[in-house]
This record gives C-alpha cells, sequence and structure tokens, in this order.
C-alpha cells in the first residue's frame, strides 16, 4: 500500500512558513509584531534609544579627538531575539518542508518504511503551521485582548488568564475546531497521528524540571498533606471508575489528572493508559472547568473562615487542580501581600513531584486490569511493559536531582546565585542611600535586617532574604523607585540555567504540536460517546478533595507551616 499523496500541500506550507522567516528577518511585519509584544517592543525602543544616544557622544568625543568615527555594535533586546529565533525556526522547518514537498512531488513512492515516514511529514507541517500561529499569534493576541479589556475597566479581571487562553487550550481548541469544521486533509493523516509521540517526547523533558532536592526543602507537612489528597485522590477515582464501569483508559487518564496536577498530569499518564482523545478531552474538559469554579468560590469561603495567608496557600494548593488556577486563586485572595502565593506554590510544587510516582503505579494497574490477571509479577511487568518514554522521564528526574543539568537545588528552572551578581548590576552608591532613607517604614525587625544586608552586601545573599524583601517591596506607600530598586536587585541574583531554558522551550513546543495534534483525533461524536461517567467522578473526587483539605487546614495549620 502507497501511503504518500501526491499534493503540492507541503510545498506551499513550507515556502509561507520561509516567507513568515524572512519578512522578519527584513524586519517587514514589525509593526504587526510590536503589537503582539508590546513589552518586548517598549524594551526594544528603550535600548535603541541608549545605544543610539551612547554612539552620538561616542561620534562627538571622536572628532573632538580627530578621532576615526567609532564603531559600536547594537545591542540585541528581547524584541530583536524573538523576531531572530523566530526566523531560524522558520528557516529550518519551512526549509525542510520545502525540500521534501519538491521531492515528494518528483518522487515515486514504493510500499515500505520510507514511504510510510515521508507521508507524515505534510501531516507535521500542517500541525506545525498551526502551532506557529497558535503560539506567535493567537497566544500573544488573547494576553493582549484580556489585558486591554481589564485595564479599560470593562472586566474587574483578565478573562485570558481565568480562562487559561494560552497555547495549550487555543492548540486543542483549534484542533479541536479543524477536524470538526474544516475536517483533516487526507495527505495530513498519518502526520496527524504521529502527534502523540511529540505528546511522549514532551513527557520525557518533563523530568529535567523537577529534582528530589526541592521535596526536601518543602517541608514534611507539605509532603505528608500532599501525598494524603494525591494518592487518597488517585484511588478513590480509580475505585469510582471501576465500579461504575467507566473503562480502565478513562479512569487511569481521570485519576491523574484529578490527583496530581490537572492538564500535564493527564497529558503524561495519557500513553500509559493509553487513553483515546475523547477521554484526554474530556478529562481536560472537567479540571480546567472544575479550576476555573474553584479559583472563584476558594477566595470566597477563604475570607468567610478568615483564614491566614500560609492556611489559605496550603488550601489553594492542595485542593485547586491546575497550576496556573491555584496562583489565580492565591492572588485573588491576597492581591497585596506575597505570602498567601508562596505558600500556594509550595504546595502546588510538592505535588507535581508525586507525578513520577502516579505514574508509575497506573501504569502497573493498567496492565494488570487489561490483562484481567489476579496477581502480576510487578518486576516483570516493569521490564516488559512499562513504556520506555515513562523511563526516560524517571531517568531524567533522577538526573536533575544529582544536578546534571542545573545547580540541585534548583527551582522550577532557576536558581538563587547571589554570590555570582555581577558588577554592573550591584547596587549603586545612591540606590543605597534610597533605601536607608526607607529603613524607618520596616514593619518588622527581620524586613529591616534584610534591608540593612541589602544595603551593606550591595546585593541580596539569601533565598530568605529576597522572600523577606519582595514582602517589602508590597508595602502600599513605598515609593516606585524603591520598589524598582528590590526588583532589580531579586533579577540580579536569580539565573536562568541555560540548559533548563532550553528544556522548558522544547517541551513547550512538543507539548504545542502534540496537543494541536490531539485536538485533531477530538471529534464531536467522540466525545458523546464519552458519557457523563467521568464527568460525575471527577466532581465527587473534586469535591472531596477541596472539602477534605480544607477540613485539614483548618484543624492542623494555623499561622505557619
Amino acid at each position: 500500500m502507497i501511503y504518500t499523496h501526491k499534493s503540492p500541500a507541503l510545498l506551499l506550507m513550507g515556502l509561507l512558513i520561509l516567507l513568515w522567516g524572512g519578512l522578519n528577518r527584513l524586519g517587514s511585519v514589525d509593526d504587526l509584531q510590536a503589537y503582539l509584544q508590546p513589552s518586548a517592543y517598549k524594551d526594544h525602543i528603550a535600548v535603541k534609544e541608549k545605544w543610539e544616544a551612547e554612539l552620538r557622544v561616542a561620534t562627538e568625543q571622536a572628532k573632538a579627538n580627530n578621532q576615526a568615527a567609532p564603531s559600536l555594535k547594537k545591542p540585541l533586546s528581547k524584541f530583536d531575539k524573538e523576531k531572530e529565533f523566530q526566523s531560524q525556526l522558520c528557516t529550518i522547518f519551512g526549509g525542510s518542508f520545502t525540500l521534501i514537498g519538491l521531492f515528494t512531488l518528483f518522487w515515486r513512492p514504493k510500499p515500505g518504511n520510507v514511504d510510510y515516514l515521508i507521508s507524515t511529514v505534510p501531516g507535521v507541517a500542517f500541525i506545525a503551521s498551526i502551532a506557529f500561529v497558535v503560539r506567535w499569534g493567537l497566544d500573544p493576541m488573547f494576553a493582549n485582548w484580556g489585558k486591554a479589556v481589564k485595564d479599560a475597566g470593562m472586566l474587574s479581571w483578565d478573562f485570558a488568564k481565568i480562562f487559561n487562553l494560552n497555547y495549550v487550550v487555543l492548540g486543542i481548541l483549534a484542533g479541536i475546531f479543524v477536524v470538526n469544521v474544516i475536517r483533516v486533509p487526507a495527505w495530513a493523516a498519518n502526520g496527524v497521528r504521529l502527534s502523540r509521540l511529540f505528546l511522549k517526547s514532551g513527557v520525557i523533558l518533563l523530568g529535567t524540571l523537577y529534582s528530589a532536592a526541592e521535596l526536601a526543602q518543602l517541608g514534611m507537612l507539605s509532603v505528608i498533606l500532599i501525598a494524603i489528597f494525591v494518592l487518597g485522590s488517585v484511588g478513590i477515582v480509580l475505585i469510582m471508575g471501576r465500579r461504575m464501569q467507566a473503562g480502565n483508559s478513562m479512569t487511569g487518564v481521570l485519576s491523574a489528572g484529578m490527583g496530581v496536577c490537572g492538564v500535564s498530569a493527564t497529558v503524561a499518564a495519557s500513553p500509559v493508559v493509553q487513553a483515546k482523545a475523547s477521554e484526554i478531552a474530556y478529562t481536560i474538559g472537567t479540571i480546567l472547568a472544575w479550576g476555573v469554579m474553584c479559583m472563584f468560590i476558594f477566595p470566597t469561603i477563604g475570607h468567610l473562615f478568615e483564614m491566614t495567608p500560609v492556611q489559605f496557600g496550603a488550601w489553594a494548593g492542595t485542593g485547586i487542580l491546575n497550576s496556573a488556577q491555584v496562583a489565580g486563586a492565591a492572588l485573588a485572595y491576597d492581591p497585596e501581600g506575597v505570602e498567601t502565593l508562596k505558600v500556594a506554590e509550595i504546595f502546588n510544587i510538592t505535588r507535581v513531584l508525586f507525578l513520577p510516582i502516579i505514574v508509575l503505579w497506573l501504569a502497573t494497574w493498567y496492565v494488570k486490569n487489561e490483562e484481567n490477571a489476579t496477581k502480576v509479577d510487578i518486576g516483570h511487568v516493569l521490564i516488559s511493559k512499562f513504556p520506555l518514554f515513562v523511563l526516560g522521564f524517571i531517568l531524567l528526574f533522577i538526573m536533575s536531582s544529582l544536578g546534571f543539568f542545573a545547580p540541585a537545588d534548583h527551582y522550577q528552572g532557576k536558581f538563587f546565585s547571589g554570590d555570582k551578581v555581577k558588577e554592573e548590576k550591584l547596587l549603586k552608591a545612591k540606590q543605597g542611600k534610597l533605601l536607608e532613607g526607607v529603613l524607618q517604614k520596616m514593619r518588622t525587625p527581620e524586613e529591616q535586617k534584610a534591608l540593612q544586608d541589602l544595603i551593606a552586601n550591595r546585593k541580596l545573599t539569601s533565598r530568605d532574604q529576597d522572600n523577606i524583601l519582595k514582602a517589602v517591596a508590597k508595602i502600599p506607600d513605598l515609593d516606585n523607585a524603591i520598589k524598582g530598586i528590590l526588583e532589580n536587585a531579586h533579577k540580579a541574583a536569580w539565573h536562568d540555567s541555560p540548559v533548563i531554558r532550553a528544556y522548558r522551550d522544547w517541551i513547550a513546543w512538543l507539548f504545542a504540536f502534540g496537543l494541536i495534534g490531539l485536538g485533531m483525533q477530538i471529534t464531536g461524536q467522540a466525545i458523546k460517546q464519552a458519557g457523563g461517567k467521568p464527568l460525575v467522578i471527577g466532581s465527587v473526587v473534586g469535591t472531596l478533595k477541596a472539602v477534605g483539605s480544607l477540613l485539614v487546614v483548618l484543624l492542623f495549620i494555623s499561622k505557619s507551616v
């Protein structure tokens, strides 16, 4: 059987991608890019003006000394770097698609692996084209709209953030729109089916972002509380799913999403339990709908019970499923302070670190139930049945814990290194004088000492000092100049690990590709066939998790963790 289609679609998509890269390189779409990236463009203008001023001064000095005109290299702004990145990516992908597209038109395919491999490229190009539009166009556009609506006073909240209208959700929606409205072309079908490979690759790289060292720093209370509710939620879903005959794959993927960290856990567990696209869609839909509701309900209940920032942070980090919605609820509860958000993220990260354990549990659980065996040799399962991509995830998790990619105490891809602050980023004498003028505004001896140490050392030297001064920056009547100095000191002490930053970028693209392809496998008919059982199970377990964690927090957590 011949799989390759004689279609010019691949060639045309390659040329269009190359065109966008070329327009970026020539600066022909700078106005559009400025609209999509307003903050980066503002920084670009500032960098340009500073460079032009330095060039004028250097030129005047050269003339006064009868010297040749200087040649100052123009620094690249974030705006320039983003354009260059888009150009490079378009050159690589667009060039490859163009060449393969030309080859396909003149090639006489024969049955075999080469024919099937070539047949997947048009589908990959189709997904890539949509991914570029979503990540470079729709994602920033919705972010701008959400901010504009909020700033105009039409809404008191940013709808784009509240409803998670980012590249993940938009990519899935784009795929669903294509398959249900436009239909996936025949020449793209094989490539669309290949999208699960992108998801599996993204899951493997996720292991680089977590480490066991983080878990040790988070405190035993958060570990115990999260362990109870993560493992308990997964167990209850598995029991309910079995009794309600929801199906093993549906039950497995729903248990990961409801128990661990929402969409990421759903995606990570779906290949392990061989979940269908409709089952993944139903789980994600249940999680997002439940999370949006919790984001509004949790702060209200928190105020009714007069919960402290620590209590509410612990509750939100345990009871809300989606990471973005955890932060949203914490900020809604305490928009002026940082303590609530800090505690919520500590509990949220603890929960995410249970992902390898849950994936391992589901892998063995699924094999046992699918084979209808009363006894299963777990060792044999792990050797012969365990998915290789999960082993890859666990391997990278172990390597990350040993510090292969960044210092072992790195936190979500960043690490504190106050001893490595560059000279030009140290506190200036004038800035130190300004900080001395607000020492009397400090509310506690700890805040005063943290500020005095910053003035003396001209930099932050510990995580505790950084956390204290982040709270200081939230003092309502503090001058904006002081807030700016504290923010710059924070940025100077936190550095991105280059390796981790590269992994995060690739993970984002792999998930963007994979989720768009996943959306293209979700038809209205398939979702109807999923039935209402997952929604019932999710609602019951979500309610038990929220109410149970609330009671535990109120009983065992008071003013400090």
